[in-house]
Parts: structure tokens; sequence; C-alpha cells
């Protein structure tokens, strides 16, 4: 009797622990549109510092995300992962990146418009 014992006490402590686990992991959700790329490493599974410096160039030569799919769009970044993270991701509002970084590069006056100074 006293190993069965032995075994319910190590199975509850098991269980436990694994549920302290899955509680430390506490569904934290990170702003793909203005996070930096250590909390998106961090936050992100499968997401390492390299994916998620991509994450980061991506968004600012881009603009920003407007859905979690087009996440899957960054070198490295597949479907599965976006899936795998899908309760992490946020995507709020980026104010200071709301035209890629090309577009504003190339905003032109029209031909014969007078420039201001």
């Amino acid at each position: 009797m006293k190993p069965f014992k032995a075994v319910i006490a190590s199975l509850v402590l098991s269980l436990l622990m694994a549920g302290s686990a899955f509680a430390a992991d506490g569904g934290e959700k990170v702003n793909v549109n203005t996070a930096d790329a250590t909390t998106l490493a961090r936050v992100l599974h499968n997401v390492g510092p390299s994916k998620a410096e991509a994450i980061v160039a991506y968004r600012d030569e881009n603009g920003p995300f407007r859905s979690a799919e087009q996440l899957a769009m960054v070198k490295g970044i597949g479907l599965r992962t976006v899936e795998n993270n899908r309760d992490r991701i946020e995507l709020g509002s980026a104010t200071a990146r709301q035209q890629p970084t090309a577009q504003r590069a190339s905003a032109t006056p029209a031909k014969g418009a007078v420039q201001q100074r």
C-alpha cells in the first residue's frame, strides 16, 4: 500500500508542477506592429532572435501587418508558426508606421506643383 501512495503523491505533484508551468506561460500577447525584436522572440513560440528581426525588418519596409496571416510573408515564418501563435498575436494600430518606408520615400510633389520651403 505504501508504494501505491508514493505513486499517487508523485502523480499529484507532477500535475501541480505542470499546471504551474502552463500558468506561467500566461497567454502573454504581443502587438506585432509595435513590438521590438526581443519581445517578439520572447513571446512567440518558434520565433527566435533572427526571425524576430526579420519580422521587424518586413514591418519597417512594408508597413503594419493587417492580419496575422500576413506574418507568413516574412522569410522563415510559415502559416504553421502563425497558427501556433494565433492567441499571442495582436495587431493593434501602428501610428508611427502607417505607410511603408518605400511609399514615404517616393512621395514626390505632382508635376508643376509649387513646393513650399
